[in-house]
């Protein structure tokens, strides 16, 4: 099996169990750090420990019926992500007008500490068609603020699908190249520009500006590069026009599932698939030998 873009065999079941028997006093943190270091399952940076896709990796043996893990000793984050996200006090007066109006744009990251984290989950929240409560794994956040600081849209990256087609077939992976360099993609999951702002090539103006700062934002925040962005456009939603004039490229559609989906069990509408490069060597970069 492939799990968490990990390998499993028997023998890694065998030591799971083997933990498991031998420490019963253990709780699933613990038992997720120590099976990262006996299996030196690091991040890229290679200092930290890949935590939390340990702990998923063990949930979804359990429910296989592979392991049977220790009791949960705090209530599960699941509960508190069906909770609407705090409705902050904002303006929605309309922003119209023209681009040159606006600029230049402030871009701020968003980190849980910040002040603007509570803006950023209530506006992705109450006026994103997906929504969103939390993420986990590296991502990036940004809230965009025009030159007057009133907000102007949110985006948000993370994890990149785990396989897709089209992309992988432009960028030249096999299996082996994709499960190792993975972690050099973001997705970028959410963009939102605000109900109320009706400002022409606005959205892909600041697809171009983040583009430019994610690279370094990146490396500052995990210690490694991305080199690829992706994106899914909905095709019974839009046209993926921001994309296309941000210079994003048309790698396919998706066949109807989920990006997480590797089963074909659950169906969805197709998706446009598009990519942007940030390095001009990026397919030498992501095609190493592993």
């Amino acid at each position: 099996m492939v799990i968490q873009g990990r390998k499993i065999t028997p023998a890694d079941i065998h030591l799971i169990n083997q933990l498991l028997i031998n420490h019963p006093s253990w709780n699933r943190t613990r038992l997720s750090r120590e099976l990262c270091k006996k299996w030196e399952w690091l991040r890229p940076n290679g200092q930290q420990l890949k935590d939390m896709a340990c702990r998923t990796l063990l949930l979804k043996l359990e429910r296989a019926g592979y392991i049977k893990l220790p009791p949960r000793q705090l209530q599960p984050v699941n509960k508190f992500r069906k909770r609407p996200a705090t409705l902050v006090p904002h303006a929605i007066e309309k922003i119209c007008g023209t681009l040159k109006t606006l600029v230049p744009l402030k871009i701020v990251q968003v980190t849980p500490k910040s002040d603007d984290h509570p803006l950023f989950n209530c506006f992705l929240f109450h006026y994103h068609y997906l929504r969103y409560r939390t993420t986990v794994g590296e991502n990036m956040k940004y809230l965009v603020y025009d030159c007057n600081n009133r907000p102007l849209a949110c985006l948000l990256f993370g994890s990149a699908a785990w396989k897709i087609a089209p992309r992988d077939r432009f960028i030249g992976w096999d299996q082996k190249r994709r499960e190792a360099n993975l972690s050099y993609l973001t997705n970028n999951m959410r963009f939102l520009i605000l109900p109320w702002v009706k400002v022409q090539h606005l959205a892909s103006h600041i697809l171009s500006q983040v583009s430019r700062r994610i690279y370094n934002d990146w490396i500052k925040k995990y210690n490694h590069p991305v080199h690829l962005l992706e994106t899914f456009v909905d095709r019974t939603r839009f046209q993926g026009t921001c994309y296309k004039a941000a210079n994003w490229i048309l790698t396919g559609q998706t066949q109807g599932r989920t990006r997480n989906d590797r089963y074909g069990t659950i169906k969805v509408s197709p998706k446009d698939i598009y990519v942007y490069p940030l390095i001009k060597n990026f397919r030498k970069r992501l095609c190493y030998d592993v």
